[in-house]
Parts: structure tokens; C-alpha cells; sequence
């Protein structure tokens, strides 16, 4: 069995036994894919405590990364294959599937590309290092403007470089542009629009799943970001809380 739903954001009691029930009949050989924001911060008692009590859970969980996860921290993890992808296994039962990834997951073909702009940033990316900082946070704060610190509640990660893009270029190509699932955070810059029309500007992520919605045979699209559930036409499906099955 495999299930997908969206944001987590460290908070994983939708996966308590009364509200997801179905785990029940669920093995470490059965997965819950998170589209990404899935809350990998820091190394504190408390993120320790709610990854211990997700690796208690009878399935295995998968994630893709977003745009509030701590790059720094998972840069020190290593890079593995795993069921023909690069993954990072934060326990061997919680696996962060690499950008530009294809895996073969019980018969189905998957594409994973995390990442995403950060949209509410408005108040901009402040540096602890800049001698006004502590002037600047306090404006914001009293503005109730939103801010990001850099290395600390930011990452410039979050959008992918250059040999990401062409990561999945490749790997799309090794399989001839033809794949089940594709999972990401964000989405192509059409089906953004109709998610939340001018609310959000497409950029070169957005448009790089454009081209990839415009080249790749594809079965269905989850993806998370956009902090709602419900599916866009046939193929596409944002979702935040809810969990689905695919198989």
C-alpha cells in the first residue's frame, strides 16, 4: 500500500491510529509519501521525540523536502540508493527522496522533485551577523511583517541550483520521459495559477514543471505547498491534510 498527503510542518498526529486507521493493516513494507514541508529542523528533544514516534509506526515514511526544511542539517546526512533513486535515510524507516529521483515503489514508477519558493517573506531574509539586525527583527516584529532568517529559519536551498534541474533532466530521460507519479512541493506554473491565481508568481521551479507537465507521460500529480486539498482536473491533486491512497 501506498498513501501521499501534504504538509506536515513537524506536526504528524494525522497519523495517530484513531484519525488514520488504515495503518492497521499497513507494514514497513507499506509507505506514506509527505509532500515535502515535512518539519526536518533541528536536533532538539522535541524533533527527536516526534521522529521516534513516527518510526513506531507500522509504515514507512518517505518525504520530499520543501521550502521550511533545515539544509544545513540535512547536508550532513549521506547519500544512498535506494529502490534506484538517491535518498537520505533519517531512520530506516523515515527516507528523504532526492530531487530529480526516479524509484520504482511497488510496481509504480515515481519522479520526485522537491523544493519551493518561500512566499511569505515579505519582510525579507535578515543575517544574525549584520550589526542592525537586532533593529531590523524588532521593526518587522512590531510591523507584523514576515521575516526569514538566514540559516535559521531559511535556507537558500530551498530552490534548486542548477545540477538539480538537470538531475531530473537526466533521470527523466533514462526512462523516456514516462513515469507513474510525479511528487513535488510546488507545481507547474498553470496549474499554480488555478490553485491560487495572483497570490503566487511563478518562477524557474514552477516553470521547469511546466515543461516537465509539457514533456513527461504521466499518470497523476500530488503536491503540497499551497496548504489546501482538493483535485485540479484529473491528473493533479494539492494536498495538505488529507491522505490519499494510490495503491
Amino acid at each position: 500500500m501506498i498513501y501521499v498527503t501534504g504538509d506536515c510542518h513537524g506536526d504528524y498526529r494525522r497519523f495517530r491510529a484513531d484519525i488514520f486507521p488504515e495503518q492497521k493493516a499497513m507494514t514497513k513494507d507499506d509507505f506514506v509519501i509527505i509532500c515535502v514541508d515535512f518539519g526536518f529542523w533541528d536536533e532538539s528533544g522535541e524533533q527527536k521525540y516526534w521522529r521516534k514516534w513516527l518510526s513506531h509506526k507500522s509504515f514507512t515514511t518517505l518525504w520530499v523536502d520543501g521550502n521550511h526544511e533545515n539544509y544545513d542539517l540535512l547536508e550532513t546526512y549521506p547519500v544512498e540508493q535506494w529502490k534506484g533513486g538517491n535518498v537520505q535515510f533519517i531512520a530506516p524507516d523515515i527516507i528523504h527522496l532526492m530531487r530529480g529521483q526516479i524509484f520504482e515503489i511497488e510496481g509504480l514508477r515515481f519522479f520526485t522533485f522537491g523544493g519551493a519558493r518561500s512566499h511569505d517573506i515579505s519582510g525579507g531574509i535578515l543575517e544574525l551577523n549584520d550589526p542592525e539586525f537586532k533593529r531590523k527583527k524588532k521593526e518587522l516584529d512590531h510591523g507584523w511583517e514576515p521575516y526569514r532568517i538566514n540559516h535559521l529559519s531559511w535556507w537558500k536551498e530551498e530552490m534548486p541550483d542548477k545540477n538539480e534541474f538537470e538531475e531530473g533532466v537526466q533521470s527523466m530521460n533514462r526512462c523516456g520521459w514516462n513515469v507513474d507519479i510525479i511528487v513535488s512541493h510546488c507545481c507547474a506554473s498553470s496549474i499554480q495559477r488555478e490553485v491560487c491565481g495572483d497570490r503566487c508568481e511563478k518562477d524557474e521551479l514552477t516553470e521547469y514543471f511546466e515543461m516537465i507537465m509539457g514533456r513527461c507521460k504521466f499518470g497523476k500529480w500530488f503536491f503540497g505547498h499551497y496548504h489546501e486539498n482538493r483535485n485540479v482536473g484529473k491528473r493533479f491533486a494539492v494536498l495538505y491534510e488529507q491522505i490519499v491512497r494510490v495503491v
